[in-house]
Order: structure tokens, then C-alpha cells, then sequence
């Protein structure tokens, strides 16, 4: 017998810490390799850890709702057979000191998880990173004073290097911010306590918002507060595209096991469309315009509970159309099942959403901060169209569809906004039937 420490896996270069949701094995059950024991969650992701052994699980190092850092161990599980000398903890004294730092960790982490909780937000709407808000709460630090320290980060956000530099400070002598923030000119929508009061009697039900679900309201409401909104619509006659697919849909499905959508043609229709529009694939920082080099396409794509989320096609202006495709459907499998990994929800400089799935027409989708624009795919409808020749005008049949453009207009004017939707229109109504994959 041996003991192994479970460490919480590395999600990506760019998330350093996770908070524990759910425990789905206590102490004393049995665990079998690559079963899944805790569930974690990201600002932007929930998803299991599995065991590398198998054994029973001894101890519990982190409860539930405490944030912890990537490779930190968050439990301790009795193995069946003999680890190596670098897998196993000995029963000596010091390793047992070495294990008692945890758990230790765990009873503060108890003891602050309602005060992180209230530092979420500031009621001014402003964003604390999990990493901060727990060393706040650690150091008694209250949401007004925590407003207080001037951030480094990227809207003014207080990173973990600014909160340490205050406390090292004496925290009363450490810069502060002489007015308010510009967040906090503008109120939380989420949490305003001058919103209108609601009126509830017996016969209704109060549920509660999920944590994605108060992270996706957050985002949006942020994203409406930030950039002014405005939108472009074009119409675009896919008949050739609804055309090639029911030509090509079969063969496709036996060949790759899987069906093959529309969605992947509008993708690479958009990724071509920026490469030749780059100022499209932007992002604002304050006053600086921030230019992309890669083309990373997010995808909206919706969850079996209602939440929405977007994984992000990497590199996609170097995708052929078999390789978009495979992206699009493998993306869409994963985020159903809750699969993605963290790093596969981030990056993203340009978003597609497609409303035409739910029946829309058309949409006026938010933006996704901190890109500059979101394009939305309307449902493909059979339309009366007139039709040119050369021998005159005729009315027929056509496969018909809205795009709706939502775009920045702090940066992109309605030239650029129009020129590109009119740039996917010409690529899509172009698309040659015979195409092969």
C-alpha cells in the first residue's frame, strides 16, 4: 500500500487556479483508474478530475467552493499497489507535515468561502479574479477598500502582483485610486440595488441562476456597457450551398461517420472574409487598438441545460473545408458532453452564432468582449426571388438567408461593418457545386 497525492491538473497556460464544486467520491469509497472523483470549475469552464490510481480515497484536502491553485494537492488516496519514490508519500514525519500544509489550507479556505463569495463584484460591476478575492478575504481586506487599490491589469483590474504590493505597503500608505473607476460609473445590471423591486406570491417559482448562468449574464451585460452596438443586415441566396451539401451528404457520412452541417461553409466563408477585412479581427484595450495576427473563430454553441458557450476554432484561416468541418463537429460534441478543455474557450478574435437553428430569421447578437464583432446566421428559408438572365427577368424558387453583423462602432464603421458581411455574401453566393472535400 502507498499513499498518492491527487494534484489539480493543468487546464492551459492561462488558467492558474480552479474552484472545487463538487466532491463525487467521499472518504473511504473505492476509486478505479481515470474515474472521475471532483468537480472543478474555471471562470469559464466546468470539468472533472479523474484519478491516475487506483485505491480509496483517504482524505479530503479542499472543500467544496475553495479556490485552488493548478498543481496544488486536493486529496489523498490509498493505492493498491507500491508507487515509485516520486509517487508515494512515506509515512515519515516530515512527509506527514508535508501533508498536514493542506489541510490546514483547507480550514481557512472554509472558514473565508462566504467572505470570497461576497467579493465576486463590486457593487460598481468591477471583476475580481478568484486568486485575489481569496487573498482578500484572507487579510480582512472589505470590498470597499479592495475598490480602493489601483490595478495594473487590463481595464484597470486588480491583479495578484497589485493586491500583494498593498499589503507589503502597509496597505494605508499603497497608491489609491483618488476617483472612481471607469466600471464603476456604470452600475452591475446584476446586482444594481436600485433596480425594480420584483413581487413574488405562492404561486411562483424562484430559481436559482447557475454559475455559468450569472457568468453569461455578467458577460453580456459587461459587453453592452463597454461597446456601442450597432448592426448590419444582408440577405445572401445559398441555393448552391444547400445544393452541394444534399450532393455530397452521404458520401461524407459514410466516408467520416459523422453529418456534415452548413456551418462549417459559413466559417471558412468568415475566415476568408477577415483575412481580407483584418481590422475586423481587433480587439480594444482603453485607447489602443489591438490587431490580431491569427484568426480564431468562436463558435456559440448551445448546452443541454440552456447555457450557451463558445469553444474556438484555432488558426481557422488555415483550415480546409474538411478540416473546418472536422473542428466544428468535434468542438460541438465536446461542448455538449462538457468536454472542453479551458484553453479551448479562449483566444477567440471574431464570433459566430447561429440563431437559424432555433428558426430566427435573424438576430442582433451581443458582442463577445473583447472582439469587435459577431456575425449571426439566420435559418435558411425557400423564397420567391427574381431571378436575372439574358432573357429577361423571372420569378423561382431560391434558398435564402440573413446575415446579421454586430460590430463596435467605437472602431468599425458602418463601411467596414457593411463591406465585410457584403464580403461573405460574395463567397458564399460564389460557392461551386462540385466542390469536394
Amino acid at each position: 500500500m502507498a499513499k498518492f497525492e491527487l494534484r489539480l491538473p493543468k487546464m492551459g497556460e492561462s488558467v492558474a487556479e480552479a474552484t472545487i464544486t463538487s466532491w463525487l467520491k467521499s472518504v473511504g469509497d473505492r476509486i478505479e483508474t481515470d474515474e472521475a472523483i471532483v468537480e472543478i470549475a474555471t471562470d469559464k469552464v466546468d470539468s472533472e478530475v479523474p484519478s491516475e490510481v487506483s485505491g480509496t480515497l483517504v482524505e479530503i484536502l479542499y472543500e467544496v467552493n475553495a479556490v485552488v491553485q493548478v498543481g496544488a494537492a486536493i486529496a489523498i488516496i490509498e493505492t493498491d499497489e507500491s508507487l515509485s519514490d516520486s509517487e508515494s508519500l512515506s509515512e515519515t514525519p516530515e512527509n506527514k507535515a508535508i501533508l498536514a500544509i493542506p489541510t490546514e489550507t483547507t480550514e481557512k479556505a472554509a472558514q473565508t468561502t462566504e467572505d470570497v463569495d461576497r467579493l465576486t463584484t463590486a457593487p460598481s460591476g468591477k471583476f475580481y479574479s478568484p486568486l485575489v478575492r481569496n487573498i482578500a478575504a484572507k487579510e480582512g481586506i472589505s470590498m470597499a477598500e479592495l475598490e480602493m487599490i489601483s490595478g495594473s491589469g487590463k481595464d484597470q483590474r486588480v491583479t495578484k502582483k497589485d493586491i500583494l504590493a498593498y499589503l507589503e505597503k502597509g496597505r494605508e500608505t499603497a497608491p489609491l485610486i483618488s476617483g472612481p473607476t471607469p466600471a464603476a460609473k456604470v452600475p452591475n445590471e446584476l446586482q444594481s440595488q436600485s433596480s425594480a423591486p420584483v413581487s413574488v406570491n405562492g404561486a411562483d417559482e424562484i430559481i436559482e441562476m447557475s454559475r455559468m448562468g450569472k457568468l453569461i449574464a455578467k458577460h453580456m451585460v459587461d459587453s453592452v456597457q463597454t461597446a456601442a452596438h450597432v448592426q448590419s443586415f444582408i440577405e445572401v441566396d445559398v441555393t448552391p450551398i444547400v445544393k452541394w451539401r444534399n450532393a455530397v451528404k452521404e458520401a461524407y457520412f459514410a466516408r467520416e461517420g459523422e453529418k456534415i452541417t452548413y456551418t462549417p461553409v459559413f466559417m471558412q466563408a468568415v475566415a476568408m472574409a477577415l483575412k481580407q477585412f483584418p481590422m475586423m479581427n481587433i480587439s480594444v484595450d482603453g485607447t489602443s487598438v489591438i490587431k490580431r495576427k491569427d484568426i480564431n473563430l468562436g463558435m456559440a454553441a448551445a448546452l443541454p441545460d440552456g447555457n450557451l458557450i463558445v469553444p474556438v476554432i484555432k488558426h481557422a484561416d488555415r483550415l480546409s473545408l474538411t478540416g473546418m468541418t472536422r473542428a466544428v463537429n468535434d468542438l460541438a460534441n465536446r461542448a455538449r458532453n462538457g468536454a472542453l478543455a479551458p484553453d479551448e474557450i479562449q483566444g477567440g478574435t471574431y464570433t459566430v452564432t447561429n440563431v437559424g437553428g432555433f428558426g430566427s430569421v435573424f438576430g442582433t447578437p451581443i458582442i463577445n468582449q473583447p472582439q469587435v464583432g459577431i456575425l449571426a446566421l439566420g435559418a435558411i428559408r425557400k423564397v420567391p426571388a427574381v431571378i436575372e438572365t439574358d432573357q429577361g427577368d423571372f420569378i423561382g424558387i431560391r434558398h435564402k438567408m440573413f446575415l446579421s453583423h454586430s460590430y463596435d462602432h467605437r472602431v468599425v464603421n458602418g463601411a467596414l461593418g457593411g463591406s465585410f458581411i457584403k464580403k461573405i455574401k460574395e463567397v458564399l453566393e460564389a460557392w461551386d457545386e462540385n466542390t469536394a472535400f
